[in-house]
């Protein structure tokens, strides 16, 4: 790519999820009330696990830990977002905007492969109980989660890199409320065709991966259960609907985004508020409401507080 006739661009014009003021009024209440409501339910997740002794297998901490990664995630874009649905002028600089992408695919892409982690470490649990102890122990805990924040941290930087070599003339209009690389190919001066090609493959073999074997996983695990007796059953089929869940709603609107490469896809800036904001939230929320464990403990650490509060 040429970079001789290209201008330096210092910042990016946003154009957002709507020019209508009133509109932007309702999503700003909307996404607030959210978060007041969702955001306090993911960090008490997070104290319920780091309190209760009772909660210390490595399913809980997979949890813990997924729990704080939706609390980064949906601190990359939101604010953001946020704040601009009272400017007229929606601005991000070009070191923020780089930042922002950098981080936002950082962080997606732990995730994805911390559910890969939870798909092991479930698959181990119900098909292996004997061995469960010494597959997935503490140190072993402890480096899948390692893995996942290292291999989050490297299909970030990949993406940064040829981000930041993407010749930019001039136009700096970006038709979402976030910066992504979608948007900065379409800006670029240059024939992009090769830099577009290896992100694409970056971001879709990460997600077809990891979700054709989450799907391989969770085909086992169900096909476990019609073995199973009718209590083991019930376990089973909770721990299943909880995670395949959770897979839909994280897998499902990414490989929509990013499905086809750098062709903008029908209500596209909805699925991308979804997967950025409303959905990674949820996600420790969905498991809290299938596990007996945890709502039992999330349950005794309010009402201890509240009694101490009482008093």
């Amino acid at each position: 790519m040429d970079h001789k006739n290209s201008t330096v661009v210092t910042e990016f014009v946003l154009v957002g999820l709507s020019q209508n003021h009133k509109i932007q009024m309702i999503l700003f209440f909307f996404f607030l009330l959210f978060y007041m409501t969702v955001l306090p339910g993911n960090i008490l997740v997070i104290l319920t696990v780091w309190e209760d002794s009772q909660l210390g297998s490595p399913m809980y901490l997979f949890l813990a830990n997924l729990a704080f990664l939706d609390i980064c995630y949906c601190s990359v874009t939101p604010p953001k977002m946020l704040a601009d649905f009272f400017s007229h002028h929606k601005t991000i600089s070009y070191s923020a905007c780089m930042a922002q992408l950098f981080f936002l695919h950082f962080l997606g892409a732990a995730e994805v492969l911390l559910l890969l982690v939870m798909a092991y470490d479930r698959y181990v649990a119900i098909c292996k109980p004997l061995r469960y102890t010494s597959l997935v122990n503490r140190r072993v805990c402890c480096s899948l989660v390692g893995a996942t924040w290292g291999g989050g941290f490297l299909h970030g930087i990949i993406l940064l890199a040829f981000s930041i070599h993407l010749p930019l003339c001039g136009p700096n209009i970006l038709d979402n409320f976030f910066c992504d690389v979608h948007q900065l190919v379409k800006l670029a001066c240059a024939n992009t065709y090769t830099v577009e090609l290896l992100m694409f493959l970056n971001n879709e073999v990460l997600i077809i991966m990891c979700f054709t074997l989450l799907l391989i996983s969770y085909t086992v695990l169900l096909l476990k259960f019609w073995t199973q007796p009718s209590k083991a059953k019930n376990k089973i089929a909770s721990t299943c609907i909880s995670h395949i869940i959770v897979v839909l709603v994280m897998c499902g609107p990414a490989m929509y985004i990013y499905a086809l490469p750098f062709q903008a896809a029908p209500m596209e800036k909805v699925v991308a508020v979804f997967h950025t904001v409303i959905f990674p939230l949820t996600n420790p929320m969905i498991y809290t409401l299938c596990n007996k464990e945890i709502k039992a403990s999330i349950w005794k650490l309010v009402s201890k507080h509240i009694f101490w509060c009482g008093i």
